[in-house]
Order: structure tokens, then sequence, then C-alpha cells
């Protein structure tokens, strides 16, 4: 099921920046939806954490993201930090 939503960004990001985060928000999506690589989702993280590095801003844009797509980033972090499976895949709460 297809959903239509737009990410948050915030446009004073590059683009290479916004690609990043909104790179993050698509596997947070697909982790979800399909599931995903977890090495594949915690090389993009990294990369998201450079343009969000600071926990609370990374809080509230996480928040911003779950508000239009029922989506956990904290859930699909955690569960790709702990985990030891090569795939993920979440079921919404």
């Amino acid at each position: 099921m297809e959903k239509s939503y737009s990410y948050p960004i915030d446009y004073d990001w590059t683009k290479e920046q916004m690609e990043d985060v909104v790179n993050v928000w698509r596997m947070v999506e697909l982790a979800y939806e399909k599931g995903i690589d977890r090495e594949e989702f915690l090389m993009k993280y990294k990369k998201f954490k450079k343009v969000i590095p600071a926990i609370g801003e990374e809080k509230r844009w996480g928040k911003k993201f779950e508000e239009i797509s029922n989506y956990s980033l904290y859930r699909v972090v955690k569960e790709a930090q702990t985990s030891t499976r090569k795939m993920i895949h979440l079921t919404e709460k």
C-alpha cells in the first residue's frame, strides 16, 4: 500500500544533506513495509547523523516523521543497533 505524504526536511540543508535524511526516512518506511538490510540502514543512518547530530534534534525530526507516517525512526534505529539479523522488518504498533 503506497502512502502519500512528504518527508520532513529542512530547506536550509544542502541537496546532499536532504538526500541523506530522505534516504533514512525511506529506509524506515521500508523497514515496516517490506524489510531492510540492517547494514545498509546503519550506513545511511551514519550519514543522517552527520546532518542531524544532536539527539534532541533527531528526536524532534523523528517525531515529525512518525506523526505523518506512523513509522518510528527510534524503533528502527534501536532494532538495527541491537539485532544481529541481516534483515529488519518491523510491524506497526
